[in-house]
């Protein structure tokens, strides 16, 4: 007892051997393994043992500090997070370094962004060592401001990288928070645009951009566009007006406009090449019996064709049903595509996140118990999974067709082969990032720097 180190549930510590000095833990005895905050994660080789590298920024909403680490890889698990993704974490060891007293512990990587510490703390580590008056905080104490800035603000080095604006709706969304950070990472000038607060100038000679306030946005060298269907005609609109000031659009204006429109981006990828589902369009209710038999008889698909997130999407079950939801859509005046129901999916699709031309990650996602719908959003699971040459050549063949450079592509394995369901423009990262700790952020504004050719 007398050798155990108090804690509070919340504590300073440091790694000597991964060149952090301090960083702000979390004490957690209900969580089994200990996480650390990481990003950029690579591995490598070094002396015939397999090694990983990565970066962090340890200090909680400042992502320009950032530790290159790298540490021999002892253990590569499934982990499941707080938030219920099951993602696939790299395990090191590593010195912990306490209230005067060092020992070694396991930590996974993972990112920690969401969350409000760089450093969980969980039992496994603690065992032994530590006891934890939960009560209390910061009982080994607190390092002062000007430590920390001797710690880590006095190496901050200034690049002069490009400006770049987030054109989205939300700025405490997952994905848009991550694209701003990983761009600062970078060395990137980075600006959250509210598409709402923006509103422009048509004018031959002199076109502007102003945003709420009477700043003129004219001066950026890239936008990245992330519209939610709501908002598609007025974020094109201004993605359009970006693109007449010669500012960069990483996925253009005429691509968003058309991947928003179901109907016309699957007549687009079958005239490029790609299956798809047999599918049914039709105007009215008196040829509902023949788009049933078209498309093979029910259990069948229908569709809306303004629907995200796999909202507005019925399974009919049975002819009579099929009958009553195209009815009842057509009777509201809804335009409808209705599918073919791949049964042998199970309940499973692919996403492949395209950048550039590049599948640069690729998850399965699973549908929840008594629902056929695998979308994250209506209680998905994702998991990482092996994709084939002939999926992976479909996503990039899909993205192309589009003409996007960021593209989320969904697959769904047939008893036919791979088959295209539909073409994400603004892919969500949350759920790819987790499951397969990959930093899609980063590659997305490495595909700016690419078009700039910035080093």
């Amino acid at each position: 007892m007398q050798d155990k180190v108090i804690v509070g549930s919340e504590e300073w510590c440091s790694f000597p051997t991964l060149g952090i000095p301090t960083i702000k833990a979390r004490v957690d005895s209900g969580a089994k393994t200990s996480a650390l905050h990481a990003v950029n994660i690579v591995t490598f080789e070094k002396d015939n043992e397999k090694w990983v590298k990565f970066d962090i920024n340890p200090i909680q909403n400042n992502v320009k500090t950032v530790i290159h680490c790298e540490a021999p890889l002892i253990d590569k698990r499934v982990v499941k997070s707080s938030s219920g993704f099951r993602e696939q974490r790299y395990v090191i060891k590593t010195k912990l370094e306490i209230g005067g007293k060092t020992w070694e512990i396991e930590v996974t990587l993972t990112n920690r962004d969401s969350m409000g510490f760089r450093m969980l703390l969980g039992r496994e580590a603690m065992s032994g060592r530590i006891l934890v008056d939960p009560e209390k905080r910061y009982l080994l104490g607190q390092p002062t401001t000007e430590k920390l800035k001797e710690y880590y603000y006095a190496s901050n080095e200034t690049k002069k990288g490009l400006k770049i604006g987030l054109l989205a709706s939300n700025p405490e969304l997952y994905s848009n928070k991550r694209i701003l950070e990983a761009g600062e990472l970078r060395g990137h000038e980075m600006h959250f645009l509210n598409l709402k607060y923006c509103y422009m100038k048509l004018d031959a000679t002199k076109p502007e951009i102003h945003y709420r306030g009477g700043t003129v946005l004219n001066d950026f060298d890239a936008v990245i566009p992330r519209i939610r269907p709501s908002m598609t005609y007025y974020g094109c609109a201004v993605t359009r007006q970006f693109e007449a000031l010669k500012v960069f659009a990483l996925n253009s204006s005429s691509a968003i406009t058309q991947s928003r429109d179901k109907l016309f981006s699957l007549q687009l990828l079958l005239n490029n090449g790609v299956d798809i589902p047999t599918t049914g369009f039709a105007n009215s209710p008196l040829d509902t019996d023949d788009l049933i038999k078209m498309v093979g008889g029910s259990p069948l698909i229908v569709k809306l064709l303004e629907g995200t997130q796999g909202k507005g999407v019925v399974l009919a079950e049975t002819k009579k049903a099929a009958e009553s939801v195209i009815n009842a859509f057509k009777s509201l005046n809804a335009n409808i595509l209705v599918q073919e129901f791949i049964k042998e999916a199970n309940g499973k699709d692919l996403r492949l996140f395209v950048v550039d031309g590049k599948v640069v990650a690729a998850m399965q996602r699973e549908a929840a118990p008594g629902e056929f719908r695998a979308n994250i959003h209506m209680g998905g699971t994702a998991s990482v999974v092996k994709i084939t040459a002939d999926e992976k050549r479909i996503a990039i063949k899909a993205a192309k067709a589009m003409n996007l450079k960021v593209a989320g592509v969904d697959i769904i394995r047939s008893s036919k082969g791979p088959l295209l369901l539909e073409v994400n423009s603004s892919p969500g990262l949350e759920g790819i990032e987790g499951a397969t700790q990959k930093d899609i952020a980063g590659e997305m504004i490495k595909a700016i720097e690419k078009n700039f050719k910035w080093k």
